[in-house]
């Protein structure tokens, strides 16, 4: 890796995006916008308590992926992507370029989305607020990284949406969300444990209850970051030096 060039790609990404402020804007608003609408429909702050840590980082999970796997997959069909190919750019220097771009983008959607829910909807945290930002940027981050990878293997933004149902749903459906994973089947038990959004709920849902930092919580957080790693390092080996 080549630290300039990542820089430099994360800079363009980062420049494209300020020229698209209604896409920054519903980046940066529609989880914050989403939470104070759980807030309303519950109606009830000990409800209220009880699911938004989990969706602080289900929110962004979804959004980062989305977008991620939609803006990627453009630039892979419009040959910018064959086009960077040609220079002397490594695949993980452009990788890590989009995942820092995009990842400046999860950390400000984050902060908005739990500075609202902390100092106007509510939202009581037993543990660190640093914690709670940490992980549900680490979650965005994931969703980031879950979304440059399956870009490579779809052909049109229409198919690229189509991959949310078959790699973010049935994470959001077994990550303990709605209930509990070791009371589920014994299979769902088990497909739950290789998701990744499993883990960012459950750390969410340490971080809400207690203020300790334990070696559940340590290790939730390892399983993340590599889980991001890996996608990233997949999404490298997919890049070609010619786009089909």
């Amino acid at each position: 890796m080549n630290p300039a060039i990542t820089s430099a790609t994360a800079r363009r990404i980062l420049t494209q995006l300020r020229h698209d402020p209604r896409t920054v804007a519903l980046l940066i608003l529609v989880p914050s916008l989403l939470m104070v609408l759980l807030r309303f429909v519950f109606n009830s702050e000990q409800m209220f308590n009880r699911i938004a840590p989990a969706l602080l980082g289900v929110f962004p999970f979804l959004i980062m992926f989305l977008i991620t796997s939609v803006t990627t997959l453009r630039e892979r069909t419009t040959g910018t992507l064959e086009r960077l190919m040609t220079l002397p750019t490594g695949k993980l220097d452009l990788l890590f370029g989009y995942a820092i771009a995009f990842a400046t983008i999860a950390v400000v959607q984050v902060v908005v989305a739990a500075g609202v829910s902390l100092a106007w909807l509510g939202l009581d945290v037993a543990g660190s607020v640093w914690m709670l930002l940490l992980i549900a940027v680490l979650d965005a981050v994931l969703g980031m990284a879950l979304g440059l990878f399956v870009s490579a293997f779809a052909q049109t933004e229409f198919q690229a949406i189509q991959f949310m149902p078959v790699f973010v749903l049935p994470q959001f459906l077994l990550c303990g969300l709605f209930m509990p994973r070791d009371e589920m089947a014994w299979l769902l038990d088990w497909l739950s444990h290789v998701m990744p959004l499993s883990y960012a709920v459950e750390a969410l849902g340490r971080v809400t209850t207690s203020s300790t930092v334990d070696g559940v919580l340590v290790r939730n957080l390892v399983i993340m970051a590599c889980c991001a790693l890996l996608a990233l390092v997949l999404g490298a080996v997919t890049l070609r030096r010619r786009t089909p």
